[in-house]
């Protein structure tokens, strides 16, 4: 017997705010696409749609983000819950955020299904956003902003190998502030979560940087015993 409701009730979405990080302009993005239909035809938005009725939140943020941009097997997160009246000119509609974090050079983006494009843009230099999604990437920015200095998720932006001074880049960016060199690295490597893989970076015009990579086991095994990660 199928049930019935009294209350007319509203819509649901998930939008994905998608961070990468270009490691060769050492500048932190966003994935948007440009929109192929209506409402906001040809304006630039988060990748998200409609929930069905066989899916968790989780798996429409995947579904999505791989149908109209091609992004698959990152890092996501559930962010926050928008539900302001007229957020969409449509009808009510309540949107569950969520934000990824990718390295971009993995991934090739290609726009598909409702998305005219799809593209990478600055943080600092975003087109005006369809919605309210520009209200969304404000509050992922500071879950992010927030998070990486207690967790370290951060290296989720990065190359599975990669130097300190990288390392070092991704946190400033983040932060938006400068860190002291020195302190930074004897921080970082007291803490015994990087592992040195005795490589040097190749093809490289100045001095080439040892390689380290994230000991994620090594993570899991001091995080059981209290390990306080602390950026």
């Amino acid at each position: 017997m199928a049930y019935t409701y009294e209350f007319p009730r509203a819509n649901l979405t998930v939008d994905c705010v998608v961070f990468g990080l270009d490691v060769k302009e050492k500048d932190l993005k966003v994935m948007l696409i440009q929109r192929d239909i209506p409402p906001f035809e040809g304006k630039w938005a988060l990748p998200g749609g409609f929930v069905r009725l066989n899916e968790t939140l989780e798996e429409t943020a995947l579904r999505e983000l791989k149908e109209e941009t091609g992004i698959e097997k990152v890092f996501l997160e559930q962010l926050y819950t928008f539900g302001e009246l007229k957020r969409d000119p449509r009808e009510r509609i309540v949107t569950v955020a969520y934000f990824a974090l990718v390295n971009l050079n993995e991934h090739q983006i290609q726009a598909t299904t409702d998305a005219r494009d799809a593209a990478w843009f600055s943080v600092n230099d975003l087109p005006a956003l369809a919605f309210d999604h520009e209200k969304i990437v404000q509050a992922a920015l500071a879950r992010l902003e927030g998070k990486v200095r207690y967790e370290p998720i951060g290296f989720e932006l990065l190359p599975k190998k990669f130097t300190l001074t990288q390392l070092q880049g991704l946190y400033e960016m983040v932060l938006g502030r400068a860190l002291d060199k020195r302190n930074f690295r004897k921080k970082i490597l007291g803490m015994g979560l990087l592992a040195d893989l005795n490589e040097v970076q190749q093809d490289v015009t100045h001095r080439a940087a040892k390689l380290y990579q994230f000991d994620e086991r090594k993570y899991r095994q001091l995080k059981k015993r209290n390990f306080n990660f602390e950026i």
